[in-house]
């Protein structure tokens, strides 16, 4: 390690740990993307879930190696396993970009063989103080983007954010082109799920939403989902003239390259505006019980384009998890499709 501390100019290997949720290592691959830019010859392992490999694809100098924690990396033994993998690239350093118990395990081996280790800060105590509901206070934290860039500082490297999206349209799948024929009309995505119930807006105002933008002659496409949501989707784009279903019938892979080639992004506070950011897509997002002052604003967005209600009960929750507290109706009730509408064809026209 020693040689790791007095040498910068040599080759430096780093494991990064971020196994899940998929909004939270999209944006550790927005971050990876500036890291990699400003430290060309810096090598990073990337430690995820296989599902999310797709996001790091086009990252230059970086390996992904996954986990499998249901299988052959589960429990202690399975973890140690995974250590031993990770042990034959000879890391100089680990950065811990989770800290959950799977990372931790895996950082202790580490650094019982005197790897360099840093851990993310998530600031548990000022969310805690930004979501209760006595004595909140309310001020935006810093970007779990710079918690994570904040990672590779302490490991000794210097990295800064642009916080500014990069549009760069990847080519599309051959069954996607039809889609994109008419280059005349505007082409907007809409991811209205979340894995909490309480993050989505109704589907009952999103149809309307839908709706009015069909009418006005924009190209929609629904991403995001299983099979239940891809049954509303279908339902959707039946009913809605230039609206299109994509959920089931694309990989992520796939998914990323046709978003790149959006002109914007729809999505609640979830892994659709990471993933859109991501590919430098700009993103009008609805909040509820959540809200961008807890850091998790995908990566180059804007704040005013989030639509949210002003409630001395927001935030109530970091994740999403919870549900609303603003009274008899929930906050997202409180938004209007017109609103959400107007404020789309204000981002498109301006």
């Amino acid at each position: 390690m020693t040689t790791y501390l007095k040498n910068m100019s040599t080759t430096q290997k780093i494991i990064v740990l971020r196994f899940s949720a998929m909004g939270d290592v999209a944006m550790v691959a927005s971050v990876l993307q500036e890291f990699r830019a400003q430290n060309p010859a810096v090598e990073l392992i990337m430690v995820s879930r296989p599902a999310f490999k797709p996001f790091f694809e086009h990252i230059p100098n970086l390996l992904f190696h996954p986990i499998q924690p249901k299988t052959i990396h589960k429990g202690i033994s399975g973890l140690y396993q995974l250590y031993q993998e990770l042990r034959r690239y000879k890391p100089d350093a680990i950065a811990d970009l989770h800290d959950n118990l799977r990372s931790r395990a895996i950082s202790t081996f580490f650094r019982l063989t005197g790897t360099k280790i840093k851990r993310i800060d998530k600031g548990r105590a000022e969310k805690k103080a930004l979501t209760r509901g006595v004595n909140k206070v309310f001020k935006p934290l810093k970007r779990t983007v710079e918690r994570y860039a904040d990672v590779f500082r302490r490991l000794g490297f210097s990295i800064k954010l642009s916080h500014r999206i990069n549009k760069s349209a990847q080519a599309l799948p051959e069954k996607a082109k039809a889609l994109f024929s008419d280059q005349t009309t505007k082409k907007i995505g809409i991811s209205p799920f979340a894995q909490h119930i309480y993050k989505v807006y109704s589907f009952e105002k999103m149809e309307v939403v839908i709706a009015l933008l069909s009418q006005s002659g924009y190209e929609l496409f629904i991403f995001g989902g299983g099979k239940s949501e891809q049954d509303i989707a279908e339902k959707w784009a039946k009913t809605y003239q230039n609206t299109y279903n994509l959920i089931g019938n694309f990989n992520l892979t796939e998914e990323l390259a046709i978003i790149s080639n959006l002109d914007l992004m729809l999505s609640m506070d979830s892994s659709g505006m990471h993933m859109a950011s991501l590919v430098g897509i700009p993103v009008i997002s609805i909040w509820g019980p959540t809200h961008p002052y807890a850091g998790f604003l995908g990566y180059g967005q804007l704040e005013n384009d989030c639509i949210q209600i002003d409630h001395p009960a927001r935030p109530n929750s970091i994740y999403g998890n919870k549900p609303c507290l603003c009274g008899v109706e929930n906050c997202m009730d409180l938004i209007k499709p017109e609103t959400i509408v107007n404020k789309i064809k204000e981002k498109l026209n301006g």
